[in-house]
């Protein structure tokens, strides 16, 4: 059990339920009135608002389809056992998603619980229901940066969104929208104007809570989405926003193996700054964090000794896997490939389809987003799957790290015509996963001003196309990024930031409109509140 996220998983479990219930935003719902709080209910009810990041990212599509399935890194293609799901994760590949997919329904609604709980716990700090007599300023704080959070997902995929900071609103209350612009100069302000007073320790008391650090990683975030969001870059910014962390001497450091961030037991972790705790004891909805489940063949089942038998499905694009030098460790330790075994070593085998009773060795091809068989496509294998794991994993998900930070500084340098310095923070990246080669860990600003390796164009058993990535601007950064972060849940958010997202083609994905940038907003809140308008496109 982690000790360190005791508090945060035991507060919530009271309200977990009715978060992921919720099936409409609610603006205007007061939980206060219904019980009586006291000092000691504070914990719970500030965790009570972190349960909804959860929800949000790996919750059964929901942000991480967007960002993944979208993407030029991962597919999921029609199995022999179904994920054809009505066409949702073909819509997602060639970018022809609509407002009434729920992807695009459940990201929104999730997102706003999380901001209703944040408004929620607000009201009843500054009304006087809940009675605190000592640190309610930081608290408050705390939350704000937490709600700031949440409003950095809607600005990131829907851009124009109502702002909501109230949770006494009248009956009947329908929120204007805001423009992308001021949905971003919102968050900033709010991470700005709270960070000073949030906690400035990084133990485990301030673990999977918004420290300063984690509030820095955000705005640093935010910046380097600055020019997507606002249309103003913020290059200069984002480098106070990731030296501050640099040089916080609060003990950040790059783990030695990268790997050792996406174990199991990594809540001590000194690269992570602000996780997503999970456990299998306390966070138990089905789909809490099941991506060995999404991704894993039924018989490996057996190599895991798993409880429940795994479904397929989600695998690497293989022109992504291309990019990558063999000598990466990276390469070796992020990806299921090749024949798989039972713990005990026998060999396995399929166990339906055309390959029924062949080896299970996983290929870096895939036919199509249209077909695909059991061996097809290398397996997401970057967060450890524990021996008699369950349908949840109990790894933390660390949402920034310090190695975001150094990639973000040197984007930042590298656009501000600085490729010498940003080349040297790559190289820091790098070093660890080329302990057997050092001399490729090495990497010069000329390299990063190259264009991409990344070998763009249609690949299935369709079409096959040449586009290549020579002519994308500081491409190999680009796959520097894909390296180093691949199934982190952020790969739309760079292909956008690079113009790569809505102008090339891959795998069965061919470009579908810039418009596609943003997803629409769902058709059931257009219809509920006549103040907003749809994404132009859509």
């Amino acid at each position: 059990m982690k000790q360190s996220i005791k508090t945060i998983l035991l507060a919530t479990l009271l309200l977990v339920s009715a978060c992921t219930k919720l099936k409409d935003t609610s603006y205007n719902q007061i939980i206060a009135g219904q019980f009586d709080p006291s000092t000691e209910d504070l914990a719970s009810l500030v965790g009570a608002a972190y349960v909804n990041w959860r929800l949000v990212l790996n919750d059964w599509n929901g942000y991480a389809r967007i960002q993944e399935a979208t993407s030029d890194e991962a597919v999921i293609p029609a199995r022999p056992n179904g994920w054809v799901d009505g066409g949702i994760y073909r819509r997602l590949h060639e970018h022809k998603w609509t407002a009434d997919d729920d992807v695009t329904i459940n990201t929104w609604n999730r997102t706003y619980a999380g901001i209703t709980n944040c408004n929620r716990v607000i009201y009843q700090l500054e009304s006087g229901s809940i009675p605190v007599s000592n640190g309610k300023e930081e608290t408050l704080a705390e939350l704000k940066v937490l709600r700031a959070s949440y409003y950095y997902v809607l600005c990131d995929v829907y851009g124009n969104v109502p702002i909501v900071t109230k949770f006494d609103v009248p009956d009947g209350f329908l929120p204007k929208q805001s423009t992308r612009k001021e949905v971003y100069e919102f968050i900033v302000k709010e991470i700005k104007d709270n960070l000073p007073l949030l906690s400035d320790k990084n133990d485990k008391t301030t673990y999977g809570k918004f420290n300063q650090w984690a509030a820095y990683a955000l705005l640093a975030k935010m910046y380097l989405n600055a020019e997507v969001y606002s249309g103003t870059s913020a290059w200069d910014e984002c480098i106070t926003a990731c030296d501050a962390i640099i040089n916080s001497g609060k003990g950040f450091i790059l783990e030695p193996v990268q790997r050792s961030v996406f174990v199991t037991d990594n809540e001590n972790s000194k690269e992570i700054i602000f996780a997503l705790p999970f456990d299998e004891t306390y966070v138990t909805n089905w789909n809490a964090f099941d991506i060995h489940m999404q991704t894993l063949q039924p018989a490996c089942q057996a190599t895991y000794n798993l409880k429940s038998t795994p479904w397929g499905g989600i695998c690497a694009v293989p022109q992504f896997i291309n990019t990558f030098d063999l000598d990466d460790a990276r390469y070796r330790d992020n990806w299921i490939k090749g024949q798989q075994y039972s713990a005990a070593g026998a060999e396995l085998k399929c166990t339906m389809g055309a390959y029924t009773g062949k080896p299970l060795a996983f290929v870096n091809e895939v036919p199509g987003i249209d077909q695909s068989e059991e061996i097809h496509g290398f397996r997401l294998g970057k967060f450890e799957i524990k021996q008699k794991a369950n349908v949840q994993l109990s790894n933390d998900w660390p949402l920034f790290r310090y190695a975001d930070i150094l990639m973000m500084k040197a984007e930042s340098l590298l656009r501000n015509n600085k490729a010498d310095e940003a080349a040297a923070l790559v190289t820091q990246v790098r070093q660890r996963n080329f302990t057997e080669h050092p001399e490729k860990a090495l990497v010069t600003g000329a390299d990063l001003l190259k264009g991409s390796v990344y070998d763009y164009g249609l690949r299935d058993h369709l079409n096959q196309t040449k586009e290549g990535g020579a002519d994308i601007q500081y491409g190999r950064f680009l796959d520097e990024l894909g390296w180093e972060f691949t199934q982190e849940d952020r790969r739309r958010q760079d292909l956008i930031r690079f113009k790569v997202f809505t102008k090339k083609s891959w795998f069965s994905h061919t470009p579908n409109g810039d418009y596609r940038e943003l997803f629409p907003i769902p058709r059931t809140e257009i219809n509920k509140n006549g103040n907003l308008q749809q994404n132009h496109g859509y």
